[in-house]
């Protein structure tokens, strides 16, 4: 009989331990470690010997001949890097109901569609409720094959008779092992379940997306173990009562991790959006202080957004600063340089800082945009619904210039934007777009001169237009 022993685990990292501790000693967090029953698996007496792998020369080993595969969703694939990679291994993350498992049966359909054979593994729902969402999806081929289960032994067994080119785990919390003795979810389970994927994925040459629930803090349920295991580790984020879903790469052995690929929820399943910028600002509300607009890259794409500010006197002795889609140190330290470079009294001032769209941005490009929304807001002044702002805010109040300014700005123009303000060091080498005043600034202080103040545009010599 296999002799069974109590071990305490890290929920959060996954370390182990042979007495329960407060304090985890790997990820410094507290009450995270969950006592399990771990059996020891007997071998039997016999004593199996591994074949040993020889180390071969780098120049001898031949190159990976079987490209990318192109799925029919131009989003997926450029958050992918370019096309799902054969024998990778894919997590992908999200809230409960964001439509993970839409996503991925939707990228089976389509895989199945150029021929591939495609193993969807469903251990949350029949094959029966399986159908129903095929059928509302327009899911119908003979490629795509779906089995309910989650003994991990038994998924193996399966695809050795289907022998697909693609497998789909929908969730790996579900998935489990009988050699181990502790409950699905756990991470023992988890980690044994997904090391054994990996093992089938790299030998078998089978591309595979696993699904994996998030926690209250929004990070992938189980060890953290999990995401340094799997090649790519994506993130499918919105609201559930809002039909935009956007979905990240945290993690991409095969490809940049800055990319963004947007979809729309209908009826009919996820549709991509090909252009976010127009989907960003097509509410937004013209005439209103403390709107601007900032374009900003999101790995190869530039994406327009809009960044909201609400600047008010505060009632109490400390006033607020909050920030939705920004950091809001980043918040606190424009409007530091505001106060001490432009004079703006913002020390008695609640700030409300907020990122229309649901998009999170991260670059130093949209400091320019904050500041003179910030300034709107507070002067209560309008800005011009065709002015855009690009740049960086230093602490001594100087813009400074941004990369890929030239594919900013003729996004910009492709929108319907007439003006745009970007830092002066980035005017020459590029022919600006027709139809598009570029107003090149050196601080931010004349930003706002010309966007808030009325300054004249014939006093500056550093604005350009192009004549062609």
């Amino acid at each position: 009989m296999a002799k069974q022993k109590t071990v305490f685990f890290c929920q959060e990292c996954g370390y182990e331990s042979p007495k329960w501790m407060g304090k985890c000693p790997g990820c410094n967090q507290w009450n995270t470690m969950v006592e399990e029953k771990v059996s020891k698996v007997q071998s039997g007496g016999k004593t199996v010997k591994k074949k040993a792998n020889k180390a071969t020369p780098i120049n001898c080993i031949e190159s990976e001949k079987e490209p990318r595969v192109l799925t029919k969703m131009n989003e997926l694939n450029r958050v992918l890097g370019g096309g799902v990679v054969p024998g990778s291994l894919v997590l992908v993350g999200g809230d409960p109901g964001i439509g993970k498992s839409t996503l991925l049966l939707q990228t089976s359909d389509q895989l199945a569609s150029l021929g591939k054979k495609v193993l969807y593994i469903s251990g949350e729902e029949s094959i029966k409720q399986t159908k129903m969402r095929a059928e509302r999806l327009g899911i119908l081929s003979d490629n795509l094959y779906v089995l309910a289960e989650t003994d991990i032994h038994e998924i193996e067994e399966r695809m050795r008779d289907v022998s697909p080119d693609f497998l789909v785990i929908d969730s790996i919390q579900t998935v489990y092992n009988t050699d181990v003795a502790s409950a699905p979810g756990s991470v023992a389970q988890v980690r044994e379940c997904t090391g054994q994927l990996m093992r089938i994925a790299k030998s078998e040459g089978v591309a595979t997306f696993i699904v994996g629930h998030v926690t209250k803090d929004g990070a992938i349920a189980g060890p953290r173990l999990l995401e340094h295991m799997v090649d790519a580790v994506l993130y499918f984020e919105g609201e559930r009562h809002h039909t935009f879903r956007i979905l990240r790469a945290v993690k991409n052995r095969f490809g940049s991790t800055n990319e963004m690929g947007v979809f729309e929820m209908k009826e009919s399943g996820l549709v991509e959006v090909a252009n976010p910028s127009e989907v960003f600002l097509q509410e937004r509300t013209n005439g209103a202080a403390g709107s601007t607009v900032v374009a900003a890259m999101e790995g190869t794409r530039p994406v327009l957004v809009e960044i909201q500010a609400l600047i008010s006197p505060t009632s109490f002795g400390n006033p607020r600063r909050m920030a939705t889609g920004l950091d809001h140190h980043r918040i606190s330290l424009l409007m530091a340089v505001l106060e001490k470079r432009v004079g703006l009294l913002l020390q008695n001032q609640d700030a409300y800082i907020n990122v229309a769209g649901g998009i999170r941005l991260d670059e130093p490009a949209t400091d320019l945009a904050v500041a003179i929304s910030i300034a709107s807001s507070f002067r209560d002044q309008l800005t011009q619904p065709a002015d855009v702002f690009i740049g960086e805010v230093g602490l001594t109040g100087e813009v400074r210039r941004v990369s890929r300014i030239e594919q900013r700005v003729f996004e910009a123009s492709k929108l319907g934007f007439k003006k745009a303000y970007i830092p002066e060091k980035s005017l020459d080498g590029w022919t600006f777009p027709k139809g598009m005043e570029v107003i090149g600034v050196s601080s931010v202080k004349e930003a706002m001169d010309y966007a808030l103040g009325g300054a004249t545009h014939e006093t500056k010599t550093a604005i350009y237009q192009s004549d062609t």
